[in-house]
């Protein structure tokens, strides 16, 4: 199979009809075998009920339905887990992505050897204040964060190599840093294409402001685990450490004026030094602690696989 297309959504009744037909139209015209798999994240429309509808007329069409509304990143999880295609397309349902991208992006992925391109939408339809101006915003630190040089972190229109999609695991709200997770996981071709970005045409956006506040977070967090996730010792125990040496340093020098320089002055418990030595030991000896059962709760695990084989010669997998 050439290509699988994954459509997360959630209550987009209005749109998958049209988003279905238009799909349809640029797949039968460039000649693609192809699978659509809509993914339904908890819709209280009629949205299933119009993808069972399409997926008895046509094969090509399979349908996921959560019991609830979890979110896009489980969304493209789910969606992703049962792809069979060489290339992966993740768009949304709301006709702001225009499937006539998708050929170009497919050429991307396999004629120029990309393992995933992300979609810019350069002109965008949106709001300047609620948007467009967050989200320039949003991307800047994304890129000063995690090194990857990509102007739209956020656009749903993205093709990938399969092996991308069944290596990376998409959690949390981390969807919007799908190109950070791969490059972490070993595939560093990543490329960018200018796509064409469509006004909404039915219903309204179901995402708020708060997401810019969360999509911030999780860059914090992408950026610690991306560098101190498998070596947490390399960051608490190295701080633990510094704090721990300071603190020691200051109850030496107390101790040491205390005997020999001053032994008839204040108490030493009458000095603030005193104090800020005490909270520097207990805070360094908790850091480096916090660090060593990170490494400790690293090392129980006994399913935890620290690399990605890329091929294997004579050898299988063992059961």
């Amino acid at each position: 199979m050439n290509l699988s297309i994954v459509i997360p959504l959630l209550n987009e009744e209005e749109s998958i009809n049209e988003l279905y037909h238009w799909i349809a139209k640029v797949m039968q015209s460039n000649g693609f075998l192809y699978e659509l798999i809509f993914i339904d994240d908890g819709s209280t429309d009629t949205s299933w009920e119009l993808i069972e509808a399409l997926s008895k007329e046509h094969t090509e069409v399979k349908g996921i339905c959560f019991l609830k509304n979890f979110g896009k990143s489980q969304a493209l999880h789910a969606g992703f887990a049962v792809t069979k295609g060489d290339v992966v397309i993740t768009m949304d349902a709301d006709l702001q992505d225009n499937p006539e991208e998708i050929p170009e992006l497919y050429n991307m992925i396999v004629k120029d050897g990309y393992d995933l391109v992300s979609g810019w939408k350069k002109k965008r339809y949106d709001s300047v204040l609620s948007k467009n101006l967050p989200s320039k915003l949003f991307n800047f630190a994304a890129r000063k964060t995690s090194g990857v040089s990509l102007n739209d972190f956020n656009c749903g229109l993205k093709a990938y190599k399969s092996e991308v999609v069944k290596t990376i695991e998409v959690t949390g709200d981390m969807h919007r840093y799908i190109p950070v997770l791969a490059k972490n996981a070993g595939f560093s071709n990543i490329g960018e294409k200018v796509v064409q970005h469509q006004a909404r045409k039915y219903g309204t956006t179901k995402f708020g402001a708060e997401r810019f506040v969360r999509g911030f977070l999780d860059l914090i967090t992408i950026w610690f685990l991306s560098r101190f996730g498998k070596r947490p010792m390399h960051l608490f125990g190295a701080w633990g450490a510094v704090t721990l040496f300071i603190g020691f340093c200051l109850a030496i020098y107390l101790g040491i004026d205390k005997l020999f320089i001053n032994p008839y002055g204040r108490l030493i418990t009458e000095r603030p030094q005193f104090y800020i030595a005490l909270t520097a030991m207990i805070l360094g000896s908790q850091l480096f602690l916090a660090g060593f059962l990170g490494e400790l709760i690293l090392r129980s695990k006994k399913d935890a696989k620290n690399y990605i084989i890329k091929e294997r010669l004579n050898v299988t997998q063992k059961e």
